[in-house]
């Protein structure tokens, strides 16, 4: 069985792997820079191994394309491309409508369609569906399935096979092929009632992070105003064997999902006549945080921060990994720049990002900690600058949240 799989980033090249053990699989995508690294063995995603990914081409399991026509001859197409928010931060389907086309206009059989792509309930029976049949030249009948992925990058515990995976088709018929074909790879399969659920079940489970990292970066406020360490604090709740789940504040919220998914969860609710007042204070809050750390820092400079060098620690949106979608470091690059300071940022992971490099961690007025990975020092960071602002509460010894 041939099996298609639209999008080769966090999540498609994840499932090209795992899958490709079991099916000879096509991984599409429009970048043909990234059709070339993955075609001579080389992964761009953290978890891939480029040697597992070597021999999966070299056993004829695993082809990359950037031709949409290669799709013509799957049995199976997964969906699993970006679903951002514009610039006025509204949902943005246009990679969903885009991999639409290249289905409609390429597939000439009956075919298993499966979206892993994260959006608002009703989107598989009310947009790609829809979308594929408008595109298609011919009256096929397909069978439609939702799958939301679950792929944490850099996780080392939980992956495709051992995650549980929701599914819904939108006939029976589609739920069984749905199964079929993720139990090879995958240990355990939840199916609901229907795509709508599965839909609402993985922005829920986002939102739900949003709603409390909001939650407790307010509180990082709160204890700051009240003069008592908020980290202590919350120890000392988490010691509560019940009733109670520990996040810790931050700069704000960075990655694919959790400053994203929220935001399509409100836009389907206010669509449809429902309150997301909860949900979009949350998004607000989160997103102001990175002003209130610069206004902590520039209090803490004598009320300026005009001609001070700042060098931002971490820019990847969390640890160990060289993400930075949704970075919450941008926003704090922004609001420093914004108010005079000469920025740089440090981060060897990531390397290079919107056009800047990484630079020494050394040698300026303030370090301003956002994302600390493994393999920078604490004593490293505090040797940087004499004023160090710390966000994550890793850097004993700096001021903090």
């Amino acid at each position: 069985m041939k099996v298609a799989i639209i999008g080769q980033g966090y999540v498609g090249l994840t499932i090209s792997v795992f899958a490709g053990e079991f099916f000879e699989v096509i991984g599409f995508d429009s970048n043909q820079k990234i059709v070339d690294q993955l075609n001579n063995g080389i992964s761009h995603i953290e978890g891939v191994d480029s040697l597992i990914l070597r021999n999966r081409i070299k056993a004829g399991q695993y082809k990359a394309t950037a031709l949409a026509s290669d799709l013509s001859d799957a049995d199976v197409v997964v969906i699993a491309v970006p679903t951002p928010l514009t610039k006025d931060r509204q949902p943005d389907l246009a990679f969903l409508d885009a991999a639409c086309k290249s289905v409609g206009e390429n597939i000439k059989n009956p075919v298993l369609v499966i979206n892993e792509s994260t959006s608002f309930p009703g989107t598989l029976r009310d947009f790609i569906k829809p979308s594929i049949e408008k595109y298609s030249t011919s009256k096929i009948e397909h069978l439609y399935a939702i799958s939301p992925e679950r792929v944490d990058p850099g996780r080392g515990d939980y992956n495709q096979k051992n995650t549980p995976r929701l599914y819904a088709g939108l006939t029976p018929e589609a739920s069984t092929k749905t199964r079929e074909f993720y139990s090879k790879f995958c240990d355990e399969l939840v199916e609901v009632s229907s795509p709508e659920v599965a839909e609402a079940a993985k922005l829920f489970e986002n939102t739900f992070r949003q709603v409390n990292i909001a939650l407790v970066n307010e509180f990082a406020q709160i204890a700051h105003s009240l003069g008592i360490s908020v980290y202590e604090t919350l120890d000392a709740a988490n010691t509560k064997p019940y009733g109670f789940m520990k996040f810790t504040p931050s700069a704000g919220v960075g990655g694919h999902c959790i400053p994203v998914d929220p935001t399509y969860l409100a836009a389907v609710a206010e669509e449809h006549g429902a309150p997301a007042t909860f949900i979009r204070r949350a998004n607000e809050v989160n997103l102001e945080m990175s002003k209130y750390v610069v206004d902590r820092v520039q209090a803490d400079n004598g009320g300026s921060l005009a001609g001070k060098t700042a060098l931002v620690v971490g820019v990847a949106y969390k640890p160990n990994v060289a993400d930075v979608r949704e970075t919450a470091a941008e926003l704090v690059i922004e609001h420093l720049r914004n108010r005079g300071a000469v920025v740089s940022w440090h981060d060897d992971i990531v390397g290079s990002w919107n056009g800047e490099t990484s630079s020494p961690l050394s040698g300026a007025d303030i370090a301003l900690v956002v994302t600390k990975h493994d393999d920078v020092k604490e004593r490293d960071i505090l040797a940087s600058a004499p004023y160090v602002f710390d966000t994550t509460g890793k850097v004993s010894g700096a001021k903090g949240l």
